[in-house]
Order: C-alpha cells, then sequence, then structure tokens
C-alpha cells in the first residue's frame, strides 16, 4: 500500500491465540500498514518464545498492528478480532493451551478501552455471554524473534499452517 502524505498512523494490540493465526489475518485487511507478532500483557522484561511458552513470564503472544484509522477503523479491528478467535475459552486456543494463549485487547488510550469494552459488551451476545477476554492498557509490547514473523506467508504448508491457520483464514473467506 502507497502510504499517504501526512498520514496519522495507529497502533492496536492484540491477542487471540497463537500469534502466527493473527498476524495473516490482519496482514490481509485494507488500511494495515503493518502486523508485528511479539509479548505483551506479562512481568518479563526481557521475554523470549521459549520462556514465554513456558509460562514464565505472564506474558501473551500478540500482534501490534499499526493502522491508517482513514481506511480502517479500530472498531473494525475489533469486530475482526471476535471474529479470528473464540474469546470464550480461558487461556487456550483449539490445541493450544497454557496463558500465553489467552484471549487479551491491550489498549493503548482511554478512547480504545472504551471502544474495546463496548465491542466486548456487543460481542457477548454472539457468544452467550461467556467472553473470558482481558481489557488491560499495554505497558510494554516485546517484538518476536524474527523467525515469527511472516510465519504462515513463509511456512504455508508447514503442518499447523495447513491446519490450523489454513481453515481459519477460509473461514474468514481471506486468502489462504
Amino acid at each position: 500500500m502507497i502510504e499517504k502524505e501526512n498520514s496519522k498512523w495507529e497502533t492496536a494490540t492484540v491477542g487471540g491465540g497463537c500469534f502466527w493465526c493473527l498476524e495473516v489475518v490482519y496482514q490481509q485487511q485494507p488500511g494495515v500498514k503493518k502486523v508485528v507478532s511479539g509479548y505483551a500483557g506479562g512481568h518479563d522484561p526481557d521475554p523470549d518464545y521459549q520462556s514465554v511458552c513456558q509460562g514464565r513470564t505472564g506474558h501473551a503472544e500478540v500482534i501490534q498492528i499499526t493502522y491508517d484509522p482513514e481506511l480502517i477503523s479500530y472498531e473494525d479491528l475489533l469486530n475482526l478480532f471476535w471474529q479470528a478467535h473464540d474469546p470464550t475459552t480461558l487461556n487456550r486456543q483449539g490445541n493450544d493451551v497454557g496463558t500465553q494463549y489467552r484471549s487479551i485487547l491491550l489498549y493503548h488510550d482511554h478512547a480504545q478501552r472504551d471502544a474495546a469494552l463496548k465491542s466486548r459488551d456487543m460481542a457477548q451476545a454472539r457468544f452467550g455471554g461467556g467472553i473470558v477476554t482481558e481489557i488491560v492498557p499495554i505497558q510494554a509490547f516485546f517484538p518476536a524473534e524474527a523467525y515469527h514473523r511472516d510465519y504462515y506467508l513463509r511456512n504455508p504448508s508447514q503442518p499447523y499452517c495447513a491446519f490450523v491457520i489454513r481453515p481459519k483464514l477460509e473461514k474468514l473467506g481471506l486468502k489462504s
């Protein structure tokens, strides 16, 4: 996408299971400039994939989205968030189990907090009221190791990509 002059990019941070799954979903959205997989929501000041997976850091696998609010709104990003994962399962998405796979929205300002709370309340009806998604302020974001970035795009035939991510993309009507 060609960046418009004087464009004001904004940032959103979300987690809903494995960051590989969400990364490719958001990369396909018009108005999204960049998606970076990483870690947030925990206490460790220097997390890495191994320590996050072992549950020692308190961090969740998340993605940080840089987007143009003139082309896609934060509310649109939230609507996609509710569709792209199951926000009713505590610390789990499918076979991925652990606090690092929890459903979490990390807001960057009061407007995002208010929008996230409103969006969650609206999604409650669709999910029968059992949403367990955390909605918390972002304290820090730690980019994941380079081999996690663009994972699906670089490894579409890897078994996890083929059997977990591809069906998710098809369900959402996105390119697989």
